[in-house]
């Protein structure tokens, strides 16, 4: 009963040393955030509290939200993360609520789950070392899963954007064919293509906007390139800057690009025919060829035991 209770308090006392640890590190980063922010201005700190919602709003969440982000600060020095929210399409204020939240809640949720697991198991005192480190382990985890899935949503998006640039292309040509400029043609893409355009229908019509605001042209699709880093849809974007800036025809640069493209395509195409040709042998030859041996020669090799079996018995 005593090596229960003191298992106890060592379990405790492991849990609150990590807390504590990584309360230490958000408050000091927590700190110093807070010295910067008093030497800027009063309206870039009023804006910076409505960054995840109105004022009042769900305050918890905004808390925890707040915390994540300082939190996913200490891994993101370069703004990586910014850029990835951007390239996932999380765009406005609940999808960065609900990442950030995610950022404070997993690391905290994986050193429960060690905690509970190693008090509610077989714990014994000469394993209180490997649980604290599992519960370091856990905390790191638990800060680097939700950038991780971030980034596969930003480079699923990315593949999808690609797979669209070919139709955009031909709905653009087709645009500009009709007499439209740049503006009419991605107004028109905005209004009749967002069907069959689902992820670049909505990048479109932010660049729309920001031209409609006065923005230049140019500027709006080397940030939209920039932005997205798809490395098809910088080529068309290119063509675009260049036509709206210098002038042109720009029937056939579209057609050239989309030339190249859809051959780039179609080596992909046959990459990845040629792999799934050699997988397929891998899995005939593991699965499907012990079944044709089994079957083929299974009666002989059944027929050749039971002879030796006669001859045994004789």
């Amino acid at each position: 009963m005593n090596a229960t209770v003191f298992a106890l308090v060592v379990a405790a006392a492991v849990f609150a040393a990590v807390l504590a640890l990584a309360v230490f590190v958000v408050q000091a980063f927590l700190s110093r955030e807070r010295r910067q922010i008093q030497r800027r201005l009063a309206e870039e700190t009023a804006a910076a509290a409505d960054e995840f919602g109105a004022a009042g709003e769900r305050p918890v969440l905004q808390e925890l939200a707040r915390r994540g982000q300082a939190l996913g600060q200490l891994l993101d020095t370069q703004g990586e993360t910014n850029r990835l929210f951007v390239q996932a399409g999380w765009r406005d204020a609940q999808s960065r609520l609900l990442f950030y939240v995610m950022q404070a809640l997993v690391p905290l949720v994986l050193l429960g789950l060690v905690f509970l697991g190693w008090l509610f198991g077989e714990g014994k005192l000469f394993r209180v070392p490997l649980v604290f480190m599992m519960a370091l382990l856990a905390v790191l985890a638990g800060m680097l899963i939700p950038i991780r899935v971030l980034r596969a949503l930003a480079k699923a998006r990315q593949r999808r954007i690609q797979n669209e640039v070919p139709l955009f292309v031909h709905m653009l040509v087709m645009l500009f064919d009709a007499g439209l400029s740049t503006r009419q043609a991605f107004s028109n893409l905005v209004r009749e293509g967002s069907g069959v355009l689902p992820e670049l229908g909505g990048e479109v019509q932010l660049a729309l906007r920001q031209i409609e605001a006065g923005a230049d042209s140019a500027e709006v699709l080397r940030n939209l390139g920039e932005a997205l880093e798809v490395g098809d849809l910088n080529t068309i974007l290119g063509v675009l800057r260049q036509i709206d800036r210098y002038g042109g025809e720009i029937r056939e640069p579209l057609l050239d690009a989309l030339k190249v493209i859809e051959e780039r395509m179609a080596l992909d195409l046959r990459e990845k025919v040629n792999l799934m040709s050699g997988r397929m042998n891998v899995i005939m030859v593991a699965f499907f060829f012990p079944a044709l041996l089994m079957f083929v020669a299974g009666p002989a090799f059944t027929a050749i035991i039971k002879a030796f079996a006669g001859l045994a018995k004789q």
